[in-house]
Parts: structure tokens; C-alpha cells; sequence
């Protein structure tokens, strides 16, 4: 096939080419006609991969000699869109140049025309040809007008409502819709309802309706119960493995964790220090092959949404004999590192081992004994392994990773599903204790394969496009901040250093991970960027992801065929990002949820805001203790006649002489949620006020986007 797409390129870029169709294609090639199907498959293929283009009359050229790019249209909710292509960059598209594309379908735009919005130097598009549907469903609220039933998608990103027949739905029921062929932007899509998930306001139908938007599994097929049940009550091999029953190794991991797939043991030694790290052996139970290996595959990945875990494995196996619980034996992969008086690795050896966990600690209870003087042998082994990671954490540091950590934001849910409370988690000594091991045994292992030239599933997070950080830059500059070079990794440090602790910090740390690449899986060692790491891989998470499952194996000699693990790579990193959007979405209605009960209270709870923007109509603002920005519309400002000054970026009262500005701490109520659009307003607090200017004012030209990297 590598040999065929050659060809056809080759065909398509010489000077004397014109355009030709398929078949036309296969003559020029001479392809015999019982190899015309193959020819149609490449073709399309090609094509979907944005390789080559189809014009008018089907025939076929390079994009770049036609101004055709092909890629992923991302719609923002007012109905523009950025086609995002590795080639050419993002691409602005109007909304009536989307045609009938969607959110996330693959598209063919042309380009018109450069640098012709006078507001930015962009280049723009139109959509000439849909090549795939992002989906095929759509979930959403069953609503009427006076004349239709329509559904209100739940992603704000889909920006048209669907025609439908309610059939059995009720108003204002979840509904799974399938949609019906789209031909003209000038009439609303249509779709037939498929699946009714019942009351949008009742317990747990809010996560169903994220499972089914996303096509998340619920349920395992019956032969792969069957499989883990006898997997389940195999007994323990102890033979050929390393016994380390006897050292005292530790779990440490968040409160509410029920598997645990990693452990620890460090010790000082005469010529530095001892690590080893334990991971649970889930190769030796999902066999290459079996049905519980091709459903882990396709799942790619564990989905942890706000209130339940969607599992990569059966939990008689994720939960049950994978799963390092304390006081048990559990077969293990394990790395031992030496480490130099400095942290330097001297060296790693790997081995198959079998091990019993002397404690489960959670992240609370380690963080507690990290901050007394060890009294017990469990806090003398878990001091030692913090006095390790803290040196390599600075290392590291010290070597150009970028500090890119965010604090978790726990959802706590009653009994009926229903959010009462929100938790930001901070990335204390605890987690980073093992995270730097975890670091650790991850660069040591994507050594060891490429070292030995095995085939394997490497992570890798690509140099950032300098375009891109250009753009960045330009946008920090609005904030005050003086930015060199962004490109040169010091720059790049010496910013995130300026704004740590500062208001500002977290929109400005999401708007520069939007301007880095995704990290993804494949399988050449290309680094990661984010971590200045040139050899990376994982190793530490088989429970819970297929790529750490598939590097065990080519530890062991049995990690496939260079096809497909390129082929597990490709998947397993569309499954990453599909999770990472379902779990984040499944927060953010949470979030919605809580402040839409905050509505319903007689006294409504005060929170802390910090002013990230200041617009024609209002005060964007950062919730710092829910990581959540919102909106203080200006005709909530109630308290005298307020006036925008677009050059200072600011609100003058012009009785009082209040002022409003970027970087000004607030305290603030709910004052309106709007679930549809998953957005929500808030208004000053009684006796809330802004202060008279004191101080410089930071500026802004747009507000920061959310990307999770």
C-alpha cells in the first residue's frame, strides 16, 4: 500500500500532470482491473488523510497545487470554526463558509484569500467537501416551538438544532438523536430519535448522556467475562520470579482509588540510591489475541468520569487479582534504578516479580507523614523515597521541563448523584513523590526498548509550532507580561516562572498548553517536549491503559508486529482524547450543577474571583477555587453608570469613580446558569464593590481558551 501511495504522488506532482479520476489513475499506473478496488480503497484513503484532494468531476490533485486543506473543523459557539491541519496551520472559516460541516468532521476547505480581516493576519476558508462525519448520533434535550419538536444538542459546539419526532420522548427528556443526511445550510439538520435517556433533571441521566455522546462502552461482552472470571481464579505463579515478599513496598494513591497498578521501594545506598518500582503484571493475565485483549484494545483506555469508572478491564481483574492491594501476593514487572549521590541513573535493570504490598497509603495520609519526622518503618521508607524524587524533581527542572501542573478539581456527589461539593486537590509532595518515580521508570524503559531495537509504543509530544507560540506571545503581551522568544525552552521557563502564584496563572497556563501540540502514542522514540525527555514511554498504568500493557510485552519479547502496534498507537491515542473530553465534560456539568443549586439557597454561598478580562459587556472572571471563569455582565453592575474604556481595558463609574480592571479581586454570587450553553453569570456580592485604582493595570486583548494537553 506504502508502494501504491508513492506511486500516486509521484503521478500527481509531475510537471505534466492534469487531473485525472480514479480510473484514469489506474490506467496511467496500469493497474489491471481486478486491482481497481484496491486502487478506490488508496484513493480514499489518501484522501481522508488529506495526502491528496478530489476537485470537480472527481478527479484527483495535491491539495497545495489546488488551495485545498484537509482537516479537523473545530466550530466555537457562536458558529465560526478553525480547520485544524497539520500542514498549513489553523484556517479561520466564517460560519457560512462551514457549509453543513460539524464540530470534529474531516473536511476539504479552499482557501480564499490571506490576511483580508483587517482585525488579524488569518488565512480563510470554505468547506467543498465533508469526507467524514464526526458522529452519527447526537444527544440532547427534547424541546418545542409553536409549530416543531427539536433537540437542543448538548455540546455548545454543535450550534444548529435537529428537527425530530417525539415519538415516545417527553419535552425536556435526554434523547439519543441519529441524524439524517445534511444537504443545505439554509434549512435546520434533521434525525430520528433512536434512544430516550429519560428527564434531563433526573439522578445519573446527565453521565448516561455523556457515555452515549461519546460512545463510551457501558457493559463487557459475555466471552470476556468469561475469560476474566478464569483468569480471576488462576492461582498466583510464584516460579522464575524474583520473590519480594519481604521488602517493605508502599501503594500510594488518591483517597477514592480501587485499583492500583503501581508500588514503590527506596533505599539509600553506599553509592547513591535504590529505587525499584512495581507494576502490576496484567500482561501475564490478557494474553496477545484473546477476547479480553481485543476489548482492552478497543477500549484503549480506563474513562474516569465524575461518578463512576468505565474500566479497561473487568474490575474481577482491575480490581481484584491485577490490583496491589496490601497483605496479598501479585505478580509484578519491576524496574530497580540506580540513581548517583546527585540523582544521575546510573542504571536499570528489569525482571519479573512477585510482591505483597506492606501498605496502602492515600495521598492524605502520606502527605501527613511527610510532614513530621519519620516514626515508623512505613514513614522512614516513605521519607526516603521523598528526599529521592524531590532531588529528581529539581533535576529536572533543572534540565528544561516546564512546570505545567494544575490542581484536580474533586466533584463530591450525594447519595442521588447530585453535586454538594467542589474540592480543588493541589499537586502537593505527595503526588510528586510518585510522580518522579513513575518519571523515572518511564524514561529508563523507553531506553531500554530503544536501546535493544524493539518494537514498541513510545509517548511522544512533538516541538510546539512556532507560529503558534508566536500567537501566544502576542497574547501574554496583553497581560503585561514581557515575553523573548518563546521557541527557546529558558523563555519558555522564565515566563512560567513570572506567573506562578499569580491571578492569572491558570488561564495562562491553559492558553499555552493550547498553543502545544497533543502528546500522542507512536512508535518511534521522538521525545517529549513537555518534559525534555528523549526517551519516554509508559510503563506504569496497564490497568488502566492499553499502551503500558503493550510496552510490558516488549519487554518480554512479545510486543507484535511493527503494523500493529503503529495501528494500536493510532487508536489508543484517538481513545486518550476521547476520555480526556468525557471526563472533563462530565466535570463541567458538575460544576454547572452545583451553581445551579446555588440558585435554589436562600443565602447563596460567596466566592472568591479574580478579573481575567474586560470587555464591551462585562467582567470575565476566574473562580480560583473551582478553576471555573464566568461572566459579570456590566448591566450587573448596579451600583452607578459604568463606562468601557477600550484602551485601558476598564470600568470607570462615573459617580462613585469605582473602577473595574484585569487582575482585581472580587467576591461574587450566582446570578444566572444557562446549561445549554454551559455558561454562567455571576453578580457582586452585597457590599461588593471594585476599589479605586492604585496600581498599573495589565491588558488584555481576548480571554483565555481551555485546552486540556
Amino acid at each position: 500500500m506504502e508502494n501504491l501511495e508513492s506511486r500516486i504522488l509521484q503521478l500527481l506532482g509531475s510537471p505534466k500532470y492534469r487531473p485525472l479520476d480514479k480510473v484514469e489513475i489506474s490506467r496511467k499506473l496500469q493497474f489491471s482491473n481486478e486491482r481497481r478496488a484496491e486502487m478506490r480503497a488508496v484513493l480514499g484513503e489518501m484522501e481522508r488523510k488529506g495526502l491528496i484532494a478530489r476537485i470537480r468531476k472527481d478527479r484527483y490533485v495535491l491539495p497545495e497545487k489546488a488551495d485545498l486543506v484537509t482537516g479537523i473543523l473545530q466550530v466555537h459557539q457562536r458558529g465560526n470554526a478553525h480547520l485544524v491541519s497539520e500542514g498549513r496551520g489553523d484556517i479561520f472559516l466564517s460560519a457560512e463558509n462551514t457549509w453543513t460541516a460539524m464540530h470534529g468532521d474531516r473536511v476539504v476547505a479552499r482557501i480564499m484569500h490571506e490576511g483580508v480581516r483587517q482585525s488579524r493576519s488569518e488565512v480563510e476558508g470554505r468547506v467543498i467537501r465533508i469526507l467524514q462525519r464526526a458522529n452519527e448520533t447526537v444527544v440532547g434535550t427534547l424541546q418545542r416551538s409553536s409549530k416543531f419538536f427539536y433537540v437542543i444538542p448538548d455540546s455548545p459546539r454543535l450550534v444548529h438544532n435537529i428537527y425530530v419526532q417525539p415519538q415516545d420522548a417527553a419535552l425536556g427528556d435526554k434523547v439519543v438523536v441519529k441524524l439524517d443526511p445534511w444537504e443545505s445550510r439554509h434549512v435546520n439538520p434533521e434525525g430520528q430519535i433512536i434512544e430516550v435517556l429519560g428527564p434531563a433533571s433526573s439522578p445519573g441521566v446527565d453521565m448516561l448522556s455523556i457515555i452515549r455522546k461519546y460512545n463510551l462502552p457501558r457493559e463487557f461482552p459475555a466471552e470476556v467475562m468469561r475469560e476474566a472470571e478464569r483468569m480471576s481464579a488462576s492461582a498466583v505463579e510464584r516460579d522464575g520470579r524474583e520473590d519480594l515478599r519481604g521488602q517493605m513496598i508502599l501503594t500510594v494513591d488518591p483517597d477514592d482509588a480501587k485499583d492500583f497498578d503501581d508500588a514503590i521501594f527506596v533505599e539509600r545506598t553506599a553509592g547513591g540510591w535504590l529505587a525499584g518500582v512495581h507494576i502490576a503484571d496484567v500482561s501475564h493475565y490478557v494474553r496477545p489475541g484473546t477476547h479480553l485483549d481485543r476489548e482492552a484494545l478497543s477500549r484503549g483506555n480506563s474513562v474516569y468520569l465524575v461518578d463512576r469508572v468505565i474500566p479497561m478491564l473487568p474490575e474481577i481483574l482491575s480490581n481484584g487479582i491485577c490490583s496491589l492491594k496490601p497483605g496479598v501476593d501479585r505478580l509484578t514487572r519491576s524496574v530497580f534504578i540506580e540513581f548517583t549521590p546527585a540523582g544521575r541513573i546510573k542504571s536499570a535493570r528489569f525482571a519479573s516479580t512477585i510482591i505483597r504490598s506492606a501498605a496502602r497509603l492515600t495521598y492524605k495520609e502520606a502527605f501527613a507523614l511527610l510532614q513530621k519526622p519519620p516514626g515508623t518503618p512505613v514513614a522512614e521508607r516513605l521519607h526516603a523515597a521523598w528526599e529521592l524524587a524531590s532531588l529528581l524533581r529539581r533535576k529536572r527542572f533543572e534540565a528544561g521541563s516546564l512546570d505545567l501542573d494544575f490542581p484536580e478539581i474533586k466533584v463530591r456527589l450525594d447519595e442521588n448523584g447530585k453535586a454538594v461539593r467542589i474540592e480543588k486537590i493541589e499537586n502537593d509532595i505527595s503526588h510528586q513523590l510518585i510522580e518522579e518515580l513513575m518519571l523515572a521508570a518511564n524514561e529508563v524503559t523507553a531506553r531500554e526498548l530503544k536501546d535493544r531495537l524493539i518494537p514498541a509504543i513510545y509517548r511522544v509530544h512533538d516541538d510546539p509550532d512556532p507560529a503558534k507560540l508566536a500567537e501566544f506571545r502576542q497574547f501574554v503581551g496583553g497581560y503585561d507580561y514581557k515575553v523573548g522568544d518563546l521557541a527557546k525552552r529558558p523563555e519558555v521557563k522564565r515566563f512560567l516562572d513570572a506567573i506562578r502564584g499569580k491571578p492569572e496563572e491558570y488561564p495562562l497556563k491553559i492558553a499555552f498548553l493550547k498553543s502545544l501540540k497533543r502528546a500522542t502514542y507512536g512508535i518511534r522514540p521522538l521525545g517529549h517536549y513537555g518534559l525534555a525527555k528523549t526517551n519516554y514511554t509508559h510503563f506504569t498504568s496497564p490497568i488502566r491503559r492499553y499502551a503500558d500493557l503493550a510496552v510490558h510485552r516488549a519487554l518480554s519479547g512479545a510486543g507484535g508486529t511493527v503494523a500493529a502496534l503503529t495501528a494500536a498507537a493510532e487508536h489508543i491515542s484517538l481513545t486518550e482524547r476521547t476520555a480526556a473530553d468525557a471526563e472533563k465534560e462530565s466535570v463541567k456539568l458538575k460544576k454547572i450543577e452545583y451553581f445551579q443549586n446555588q440558585l435554589q439557597r436562600k443565602k447563596p454561598d460567596v466566592f472568591r474571583a479574580c478579573v481575567l478580562d474586560v470587555r464591551s459587556y462585562g467582567l470575565l472572571i476566574e473562580l480560583p477555587d473551582f478553576l471555573l471563569t464566568g461572566l459579570i455582565h456590566v448591566s450587573a453592575l448596579a451600583d452607578d453608570f459604568y463606562v468601557f474604556d477600550p484602551v485601558r481595558l476598564r470600568f470607570a463609574g462615573q459617580r462613585r469613580k469605582r473602577i473595574f480592571k484585569i487582575g482585581d479581586e472580587l467576591n461574587v454570587t450566582v446570578e444566572r446558569v444557562d446549561a445549554y450553553k454551559q455558561q454562567i453569570d455571576f453578580q457582586l456580592a452585597s457590599n461588593e464593590g471594585a476599589r479605586p485604582e492604585t496600581r498599573r493595570s495589565p491588558r488584555a486583548t481576548r480571554g483565555p481558551a481551555n485546552r486540556r494537553a
